[in-house]
């Protein structure tokens, strides 16, 4: 008998209109765990090479990991995988909310998905069994609208409902998957993936709860959580959501500012979690299970914006990209920018990076009214930048182009291209590496383009010296160094990071310094459920071979190293605050870069080597490779 896991992942193929279930064996949930490893397996084994990523050719998986359904905090969360759309290379996401949980209580631990319907379905999956239904009523509805109807047509208020939405639908490459429709898996267009599909929605509701092997030690760890979360370094999260690093990235000038112009916000204080708590603040949401309720649900009801906790409240990423990316101030025009990705699916990331690119083109001269519709595209002007929001969402007029992305629509104008922000033509998340040297690094290797979740901040390594340990790293080095040591703690946390996408747990509530949990006690959980005897080597194991299986999709793709590069905007000196006069030091990441493919066993070009592919048993892509 398995424990925690089902033992068994949905595979659907919509051209032919058909559901089978395959059940794998024990020693393949050990050797992926789950999540974006187990994706990334499914992607390689199923999507051929030079695969359109809007074909009927490529593989779209949801992954759960061994602990989702479990009763203690940061559990419920799934792995999107597929290629993606906006860069062409390996695409990865994750999800949190209660549709995770739901999916194992179903009686499934992932869904694999090919093929293309003729027309608009959707899958509905409830205790054990799975069906396509018909989905062309909702095609072109906002989020909100299409779980209300799936729930009625079904008769079942408690159905969950990933889906993607009209911005998809209309072929915007950053299309989110969007989850009880306010949770996203906003990475890499995976929403456009789904509809590229034609498939609306994955419905799922189950009775069944996952069995564990020590029910003893899982309340243990729930209850730890619950008496030490107000001692924690992520209570503050708790309490004023992942907006409540607004404040201290600013003091420290790592706020992006003006497209990243500067470090530092002078109304950082006005969009801040802390201000947010104290005004638009409805109540604090969680996810399935999870003591620290981070997630916001925001309500305004005025003359100017109108916002619904139904499509929840602006995340830190998005009050940086929808404000001081853009140089807006205004609170409630950022939780509306954030219910319009929410409503028609969208990356806020991506959309507020977007936005604020053409916002640089227009402020330095190189487009104007006659390429933007009319719209004065100034830096904090937030009518400007909702009705953009709109627009991209519906394909119209300016906004189709900027659908695109800011690399594509730069090179589809022929300005702009170095204003442009973004890795792999993935923009930037809202964390800058002129402060955080390691980021640079990271940034540039990452197999999906720049992301800020898959490995450990520079800051963690001074400051959480015991749990730092635990990964070997005992040597801690500044924040602004890039030195060899600081290479080998970027590939060691982010060795762990791919460890934690697989096991699928919350970054917030696991991880190796300020989090709830220490990465000993991830593996105690996972003992505590499956009943394996597993050790934190084992699981950084898990996380490299992810890591590698991301990086060897790409090199089937026939690209490397040359796409590993940073944006000439970073090289820029920053103006004002902490980090004045401050830019990425290009030569000092070139030589991180070099001294990283050797950390990780890769030749000169960031390919895994074979001698690496086998030591991580994987001899079947070692010689597709």
């Amino acid at each position: 008998m398995m424990y925690g896991h089902t033992g068994k992942i949905l595979h659907v193929d919509l051209t032919a209109q058909r559901v089978a279930v395959e059940r794998p064996g024990e020693a393949f949930y050990r050797a992926y765990l789950g999540g974006s490893a187990m994706g990334a397996y499914y992607l390689l084994r199923n999507t051929p090479a030079g695969a359109d990523p809007l074909g009927p050719d490529n593989t779209l998986s949801l992954m759960l990991g061994p602990l989702t359904g479990a009763s203690f905090s940061g559990q419920s969360r799934a792995a999107a995988t597929a290629k993606s759309p906006e860069t062409h290379l390996v695409g990865d996401a994750q999800i949190g909310g209660f549709w995770p949980a739901e999916l194992r209580f179903a009686g499934f631990d992932g869904i694999v998905i090919r093929g293309k319907a003729e027309d608009p379905v959707y899958v509905w999956i409830h205790d054990g069994q799975a069906e396509l239904r018909d989905a062309s009523h909702l095609w072109g509805h906002v989020t909100a609208d299409v779980e209300d109807a799936i729930r009625e047509e079904l008769s079942d208020p408690r159905i969950r409902v990933i889906q993607c939405g009209p911005a998809a639908e209309n072929g915007v490459r950053f299309g989110a998957l969007i989850g009880d429709a306010n949770r996203a898996a906003g990475r890499t267009g995976m929403g456009t993936v789904m509809a590229s599909k034609n498939l609306k929605a994955i419905a799922v509701r189950g009775t069944e709860r996952p069995t564990a092997a020590d029910p003893a030690a899982v309340r243990a760890l729930a209850r730890w959580g619950a008496e030490q979360f107000e001692d924690s370094g992520i209570y503050n999260m708790g309490l004023h959501g992942t907006a409540s690093v607004v404040l201290p990235q600013n003091r420290d000038g790592g706020l992006p500012t003006r497209n990243w112009s500067s470090g530092f916000f002078e109304q950082a204080e006005a969009i801040s979690g802390e201000r947010m708590s104290g005004t638009i603040l409805k109540r604090r949401e969680t996810c399935f299970g999870c003591v620290v309720r981070c997630k916001r649900e925001v309500e305004v009801v005025a003359a100017d914006y109108t916002v619904s906790p139904r499509y929840g409240g602006p995340e830190y990423e998005t009050i940086a990209t929808m404000g001081p990316y853009c140089g807006v101030s205004n609170l409630e025009a950022i939780a509306r920018a954030n219910q319009l990705c929410n409503m028609y699916g969208m990356d806020t990331i991506a959309c507020g990076a977007t936005i604020a690119w053409a916002m640089d083109c227009y402020e330095h001269g190189l487009i104007d009214a006659d390429d933007t519709d009319g719209l004065e595209l100034r830096f904090g002007n937030e009518k400007a930048m909702l009705t953009l929001v709109e627009h991209i969402g519906q394909r119209q007029g300016f906004g189709r182009l900027l659908g695109e992305g800011s690399s594509r629509a730069a090179h589809t104008l022929g300005v702009g291209e170095d204003l442009v922000v973004a890795v792999k033509n993935h923009e930037l998340p809202a964390h800058m590496p002129q402060v955080k040297r390691s980021l640079a690094l990271i940034y540039a290797v990452n197999p999906f383009g720049a992301d800020h979740q898959s490995h450990e901040h520079d800051g963690s390594y001074q400051f959480y010296p015991q749990r730092m340990a635990e990964l070997d790293l005992r040597d801690p080095q500044p924040p602004d160094s890039l030195n060899a040591e600081k290479a080998r703690y970027s590939l060691y946390t982010q060795w762990f990071y791919s460890c934690l996408d697989s096991v699928c747990v919350c970054q917030f509530v696991f991880g190796p310094s300020w989090q709830l949990y220490g990465p000993s006690q991830l593996v105690d959980a996972v003992q505590a459920v499956t009943g394996w005897n597993v050790s934190l080597w084992e699981f950084m194991k898990v996380g490299e071979r992810r890591l590698n299986l991301l990086r060897a999709f790409n090199a089937r793709e026939g690209v490397a190293s040359e796409v590993d590069k940073l944006p000439a905007k970073l090289m820029k000196p920053l103006r004002g605050g902490a980090s004045d006069g401050i830019a990425v030091d290009l030569d000092e990441v070139e030589q991180a870069q070099v001294l990283y493919y050797e950390m990780a066993g890769w030749d000169d070009h960031g390919r895994p080597r074979r001698p690496k592919l086998h030591e991580l048993g994987l001899h079947w892509l070692a010689d597709e490779l």
